[in-house]
């Protein structure tokens, strides 16, 4: 343990160490046949472990599938560019992690003939994987001997050693990390980080821990507590904040104006529809005209208002309040910098877009048709 912090006795780590083959025997019986668990191949581990950050496994499934379809291996994802990637990573979110994966494996296919490295260290200095991916590909592709702990192992090993506090936090975080060490058997880092893993995913869950069907049970001290549910600390719920958007989809002569948003922000990479929040006091219309002229110094007139949408990201949601224009004229303040396209509706749809976005098509798609307008200056 932790120099500052016992978890446990000496007695009851035993006790817990005890334990761990039936955890192995439950898995090898219980475990769900998901794709990536049918493959030896480090890559496709590799692209596994980053689509599973903060995503959940059935989401996962068929964006890991059409990944390996369209990249089968590092060399295939280094020459794709940055555009295809997204789109095939489109609705995923997080679309950083799509450019970090690209990112190193152009990195691999220059410096490793595309191999990836097998110590934790060099496995980290990749973009984009850091202790737990590192951990998760060396032990499941190369058999090392290295504790993974994500979301789902650190619920299990608070529970198994009774934590309340929130493990989140420095000391109780270092001192699960020991024990996750402690507790794996020598060689078989493989089978043991997958079984705790899948332990928490579909036994020691957050709501309703089914400690009955637990190989752990016996020695799990939140089950002796009686309320395992409880268990671990779990930091107040803040209220997401809601934003009202006006958004401009402007045609110009049978094509829309779309911009790129910034690599390094939310949605990098992704193209949409110009437009921006609404001010306090501002009407759709008012809103628009402002951010048009503010980030494009692009003039629209509004011809029509199609239906508002409605979505939801991980820490905020919003209202599109899109509004059909014909384009005016544009100074040469255009998109300080990021890239614009006029696309036609097709087009539109093989470009990497926001899901908000994508539901803005349908809308467009049964947009009035144009009427006809005075040549733009």
């Amino acid at each position: 343990m932790a120099a500052d912090l016992e978890l446990l006795s000496a007695r009851e780590l035993r006790r817990l160490k005890r334990a761990v083959p039936a955890l192995h025997a439950w898995y090898r019986e219980q475990a769900r046949e998901l794709p990536w668990r049918q493959t030896r191949d480090p890559y496709a581990i590799w692209v596994s472990e980053v689509m599973l950050q903060q995503t959940q496994v059935q989401t996962v499934i068929p964006y890991y599938r059409a990944f390996l379809a369209a990249f089968p291996d590092p060399a295939a994802l280094a020459a794709a560019s940055e555009e295809e990637v997204l789109r095939v990573w489109e609705g995923l979110g997080y679309y950083r992690r799509a450019l970090n994966l690209r990112a190193a494996a152009r990195a691999l296919v220059a410096e490793r003939a595309g191999e990836l490295p097998r110590t934790l260290a060099e496995l980290r200095a990749l973009p984009g994987v850091g202790a737990y991916t590192a951990a998760a590909i060396a032990s499941i592709a190369f058999g090392l001997d290295a504790a993974t702990v994500d979301g789902n192992v650190r619920r299990v090993l608070c529970r198994l050693v009774a934590l309340a506090e929130d493990p989140r936090r420095p000391p109780f975080a270092a001192a699960l990390d020991e024990l996750a060490a402690a507790l794996l058997p020598a060689g078989e880092a493989e089978i043991h980080n997958q079984a705790m893993m899948e332990l928490g995913a579909r036994v020691c869950t957050p709501r309703a821990p089914a400690c009955a069907a637990c190989p752990l049970a016996a020695p799990c001290l939140g089950r002796a507590s009686g309320d395992p549910a409880r268990l671990p600390a779990r930091p107040r719920r803040r209220e997401l904040p809601h934003h009202e958007v006006a958004i401009g989809i402007v045609r110009r002569r049978g094509r829309y104006l779309v911009d790129q948003r910034p690599y390094d922000g939310l949605l990098g990479g992704l193209w949409e529809f110009p437009g921006g929040k609404l001010e306090p006091g501002e009407s759709v219309e008012q809103a628009l005209a402002r951010e048009l002229d503010e980030e494009l110094g692009l003039a629209v007139e509004i011809e029509a208002a199609l239906e508002p949408v409605e979505h939801a990201y991980s820490h905020f949601s919003v209202t599109l309040h899109p509004r059909l224009c014909r384009y005016l004229r544009m100074d040469g303040r255009a998109g300080e910098g990021r890239p614009l396209r006029w696309l036609t509706l097709a087009a539109l749809r093989e470009v990497p877009m926001p899901r908000a976005n994508r539901k803005l098509l349908v809308a467009l798609a049964q947009a009035p048709r144009p009427r006809a307008a005075r040549r733009p200056r």
